[in-house]
């Protein structure tokens, strides 16, 4: 041992600092302080320095650093025989990875390992060597313990409706002034719009992506590639579906922010999980929309009539729509045939299980099929609209008088709840200055509290139910103006069908059930 000590010692010197411990007051944890330390020893103890190896910004738990890589390819090219760190935290914070480099990587490969203010050298007999595993140990407990403390501390922003992601939902930005909020981007937030506008004429995910595509449109990736790059990837340019879906199921266009979608595995593993939707955090209103609500909702009733539609050259216009009346599958519609072209439709389960024989064929001339389903479903429009006639001239008087009953209602409510909380606030502080005393007080509170709890539990209710007749009268007017506008078309558009239908079923015995948006009944 004394033989080994008295070699010539070719030193690396490694330091690091992770980001965590920026956050540290200590400057003992700083780069250029780390340095000194370690040049001061080396001078102390005549020490030849081969090279100096800094990682900044690098995680202890992870050992893939740029210095730290080639740290390890200088000892195996045999430049270096001894490493040197402030202390054992600095080589590392994963205390299986740690142990292995101490006791098996260093040994192996004839290093001596010293950090310094752990007092751990690995060629001397030392019982400060003995309790280096639980050194190790010890690190590992503390940077499970930042992780913990900086997910709890990300949480509790996401739970304020602060935005803390990283790359921005496509149509935002970071607000110059507060980067936990997000601001509209004009030029994206106007593709955003114009995808909306497109689902709701009826394109799937598909022929929206291929309009964009041919019209050379720029994608998400370009901007993202711009801004952090300085210059566009010629690898992309090209709009796909899932793209496309992404940013039709996308809350945050209408204002509430949705975050904690996807988590890393643990501290040591960074591996990127994507999280239950039931572990979403969602704060509704943080920023400005790009989509209006109603629009948002109404796409989201779509997205499933257009879900699975093959992309062929003719498009049908009940595509998506129709289902088996008695196995509950899709049923899809052929390609026409050349020799008489028709074409005709069949159940999905069917065709897939055709030698099981769990479901039948289904088929009928789709032709044949939409004539009656537009004539039904005109029939039902006509009926709807005269049945809306009736109903509005008999209960708009009604819904007038309801109306400025219940605002008057809603305007005396908030008054009493504001006087009540001021009675909360009067009481207080005579029990401050002792105008009454402890028992007194708390016999008022809990008498006001009581009271504002049901005046509060009133004004929910009524809130509400103004809101609700609202939304019901808003709906009724789009339903109205899709019913009037498929009224007075001589062939109705898709954009009108998916609007109008939720779902058609088809049973074996030629039985078709029409499910509408505008009524309950078939």
């Amino acid at each position: 041992m004394l033989e080994s000590l008295n070699k010539i010692y070719n030193v690396g010197l490694y330091i690091r600092l992770s980001r965590e411990d920026d956050d540290k007051t200590l400057e003992s944890e700083s780069i250029t302080n780390q340095k000194s330390l370690l040049l001061q020893y080396v001078k102390e103890n005549n020490l030849r320095v081969y090279d100096i190896y800094i990682d900044d910004g690098y995680s202890g738990t992870n050992f893939d650093r740029p210095d730290f890589n080639r740290l390890l390819k200088d000892i195996e090219l045999g430049k270096i025989n001894m490493v040197i760190t402030k202390d054992m935290s600095r080589l590392g914070r994963d205390y299986i990875g740690t142990g292995n480099l101490i006791e098996k990587y260093f040994p192996e490969h004839n290093v001596r390992y010293i950090a310094v203010t752990d007092n751990i050298d690995t060629f001397l007999d030392s019982s400060n060597n003995d309790i280096a595993p639980f050194k190790a140990i010890m690190n590992d407990m503390y940077a499970k313990d930042i992780s913990k403390k900086i997910k709890s501390s990300l949480k509790a922003k996401m739970k304020e409706g602060k935005w803390v992601g990283g790359r921005t939902p496509f149509g935002y930005n970071q607000d110059k002034n507060d980067k936990n909020h997000l601001v509209i981007n004009k030029e994206q937030a106007d593709i955003v719009k114009r995808i909306f506008d497109m689902c709701l004429e009826g394109l799937s995910f598909y022929k929206i992506a291929k309009q964009l595509t041919n019209e050379k449109v720029k994608t998400p990736a370009e901007y993202y590639s711009f801004e952090w790059k300085g210059h566009y990837n010629l690898r992309y340019g090209q709009w796909h579906s899932k793209t496309i879906r992404d940013i039709l199921t996308n809350r945050m266009y209408i204002g509430d922010l949705v975050q904690n979608k996807r988590s890393k595995v643990n501290y040591k593993v960074k591996k990127i999980v994507k999280n239950n939707t039931n572990d979403y955090i969602v704060v509704e209103n943080t920023h400005e929309a790009i989509i209006d609500k109603e629009i948002f909702y109404e796409v989201q009733k779509i997205i499933p009539k257009n879900k699975g539609r093959n992309e062929k050259k003719e498009n049908h216009l009940l595509d998506g729509l129709l289902y088996c009346g008695d196995c509950g599958h899709r049923i899809s519609i052929k390609s026409r045939r050349k020799k008489d072209n028709r074409c005709y439709t069949i159940c999905n389960y069917y065709r897939t299980y055709m030698k099981q024989r769990l479901c039948t064929t289904h088929s009928n001339n789709y032709d044949e099929l939409e004539k009656i389903i537009i004539n039904s479903l005109t029939k039902m429009c006509l009926n709807y609209i005269n049945k809306d006639k009736i109903k509005y001239s008999v209960l708009n008087n009604l819904k007038d008088s309801n109306k400025i009953n219940n605002k008057k209602e809603l305007e005396i409510l908030i008054l009493d709840i504001k006087q009540i909380n001021n009675n909360l606030d009067i009481i207080y502080i005579d029990k401050l200055n002792k105008k009454i005393t402890e028992e007194q007080f708390e016999r008022v509170k809990i008498k006001l509290e009581n009271e504002l709890s049901i005046k509060q539990k009133k004004y929910n209710e009524l809130n509400s139910n103004i809101n609700n007749s609202i939304s019901k009268e808003s709906k009724n007017k789009v339903i109205i103006k899709y019913i009037n506008k498929f009224l007075s078309m001589e062939k109705p558009s898709r954009e009108l069908i998916i609007n109008l239908i939720d779902k058609i079923e088809i049973f074996e015995d030629k039985t078709i059930n029409i499910k509408v948006t505008f009524s309950n009944n078939y």
